[in-house]
């Protein structure tokens, strides 16, 4: 028998060391680890199973937890955050005043109508003129309508007002004697004469305390979260379950204040905000407090106030009148 050369002898022993290599890893799938480190695929080097077992728990320990969510405010933290930014107004606002010019309960129905849609500014523009050709209910319900609503004309709507005013002028001529009547029931019986208006004429004329609910103090409270209601009377019925009734009518006049000077509807001061610490709205407007108080309005600003005639504490210049802003 012919004998293989030593050649041929020697590429058989590494086959079968290569073999023996292989066996060692033998059940292990490719891409695991065996017991001396090695990947089961040559070539590879994979990582201990220990490193791979003590990993696990810190990959879980590292998961965020849920974020805790803040627990509802209860009725009496409501009520005392409520009261607190009251008496901070109250402060800020000591002057806080009805913005309509006016001096007899009649004058100031009639702006309370003619202020709808428009600024109390240019209602106190308007009504000098208006009050001196129909100072009294009587000469007002036998104007002419045209001319009468040429008078009004600046506050907008004025068709519609007129008929209001000719309206309620007439009823007070003959049902209550040419007197505004002191009565909510009443006064609500009046065309053109709603809630909000009866309530601002009552509070200012006649001390019979009540809540406005106008744009301003509905955008406010429902910031500030003491109601969730878009109805009016809604509104007013759960913010005035958080106040003594003493305080309603400077109550609304304080937020009104803030909503046109500070707190406005597109781009509120937050950062020149005297009541941020208990806003749950703060940041949604201007935070920084430079550019802030390049938002303030009226005497907050030193600009003018809506009044011609303000009372005699308003820090502000008055308004000027019709023609010559």
């Amino acid at each position: 028998m012919t004998e293989a050369p030593d050649s041929a002898v020697g590429e058989r022993r590494p086959a079968r060391r290569r073999k023996a290599a292989t066996s060692a890893g033998a059940g292990a799938p490719a891409g695991t680890t065996g017991e001396n480190g090695t990947s089961g695929k040559a070539g590879e080097t994979g990582s201990p199973r220990g490193a791979r077992t003590a990993a696990a728990p810190s990959a879980r320990a590292a998961a965020p937890k849920p974020a805790k969510q803040p627990k509802p405010e209860s009725r009496l933290a409501l009520v005392r955050r409520a009261r607190r930014i009251n008496r901070e107004l109250g402060e800020v606002y000591s002057y806080a005043h009805p913005e309509l010019d006016f001096e007899n309960p009649f004058q100031l129905l009639v702006a309370t109508v003619l202020s709808a849609q428009t600024t109390d500014l240019r209602v106190n523009q308007t009504t000098p003129g208006l009050f001196a050709a129909y100072p009294t209910p009587e000469d007002l319900a036998a104007a002419d309508p045209e001319e009468l609503e040429q008078i009004i004309r600046p506050t907008g709507f004025f068709r519609a007002k007129a008929k209001s005013l000719l309206g309620l002028s007439a009823a007070l001529r003959d049902r209550f004697g040419g007197e505004v009547p002191g009565r909510l029931e009443d006064l609500v019986t009046l065309p053109g004469v709603g809630r909000k208006t009866a309530n601002v004429v009552l509070g200012n004329a006649f001390g019979v305390p009540g809540i406005t609910v106008d744009t301003h103090f509905g955008r406010l409270v429902r910031r500030w979260k003491w109601t969730e209601q878009e109805d009016p009377e809604k509104v007013e019925a759960e913010v005035a379950s958080l106040f003594p009734k003493s305080e309603w009518t400077m109550l609304s006049h304080r937020v009104i204040f803030h909503g046109r000077r500070i707190c406005h509807a597109r781009k509120p001061a937050c950062g020149a905000c005297p009541i941020a610490e208990l806003c749950p709205a703060y940041g949604e407007g201007e935070t920084d407090p430079e550019k802030a108080r390049k938002l303030l309005k009226y005497e907050m600003g030193g600009q003018p106030g809506q009044r011609l005639k303000p009372p005699a504490d308003y820090p502000g210049p008055p308004a000027p009148p019709l023609g010559a802003e």
